[in-house]
């Protein structure tokens, strides 16, 4: 894979060239209600979301981070998990994936199950064990409600080779666990290969989702943030 970096501002009053900062694209998949869009929206703006509603299409967020002085850039993408509207964007979706988030709620053993699928999908798109890949266990907050062992977890993310957290998107405590989860993809993406532009589809160069009501959804079969 090709690397490819991205141009900034040259420094004012000065004849250097421009600075250079590379791009990381890591997708995050699971099935819909494991808190995906929450997670990213937590690691991107540092807080849970004011409104929590399906994802219809693909989220797209970035945030800058630094690693080792070097100041690189996180693109995001969440996507759909309900097939119905996730159809049309799958293409785009796994074009130039540098990482991939599992994600399941622990509180739903269904979709812990619906894991080995997901893999499946990253497998049919061409995603190999050479793509970084972690598994995230959501909505530890509800403590009371957990149907997911923490030692069932671990044996299934040992048996592919993925460590495993477990966190909560809407515990502000967990705020700096959920960075770290990010971080340490970062790391490894970083010491591991070189690292490609990607831009979103035309259309969705923004971080802010789309929204639809339920009567909506029905009406159309998916959309994009933009």
């Amino acid at each position: 894979m090709e690397s490819s970096l991205e141009l900034t501002t040259s420094l004012p009053g000065t004849s250097l060239p421009p600075l250079r900062s590379r791009i990381f694209k890591i997708i995050v998949i699971g099935d819909s209600g494991v808190g995906k869009t929450c997670l990213t929206y937590r690691f991107c703006a540092g807080k849970f979301p004011d409104k929590t509603e399906a994802t219809i299409g693909v989220d797209f967020r970035e945030k800058v981070i630094e690693i080792d002085g070097e100041k690189i850039k996180v693109q995001l993408w969440d996507t759909a998990g309900q097939e119905r509207f996730r159809k049309s964007m799958v293409q785009h979706y796994y074009r130039n994936v540098h990482a991939v988030v599992f994600v399941y709620d622990v509180t739903n053993a269904a979709s812990f199950r619906s894991l080995p699928a997901w893999i499946e999908e990253c497998r049919q798109h061409s995603l190999g064990q050479e793509v970084p890949r972690i598994l995230v266990g959501n909505k530890c907050d509800l403590r009371d409600a957990v149907q997911v062992s923490t030692d069932t977890a671990q044996k299934f993310a040992d048996s592919h080779s993925m460590p495993l957290f477990e966190t909560s998107a809407k515990n502000p405590n967990d705020n700096d666990h959920v960075e770290a989860i990010f971080m340490t993809v970062a790391h490894k993406l970083k010491s591991q290969k070189p690292l490609v532009l990607s831009q979103p589809p035309p259309g969705m160069e923004g971080t802010m989702p789309m929204r639809k009501s339920e009567e909506e959804e029905e009406r159309n079969a998916w959309a994009c943030s933009c």
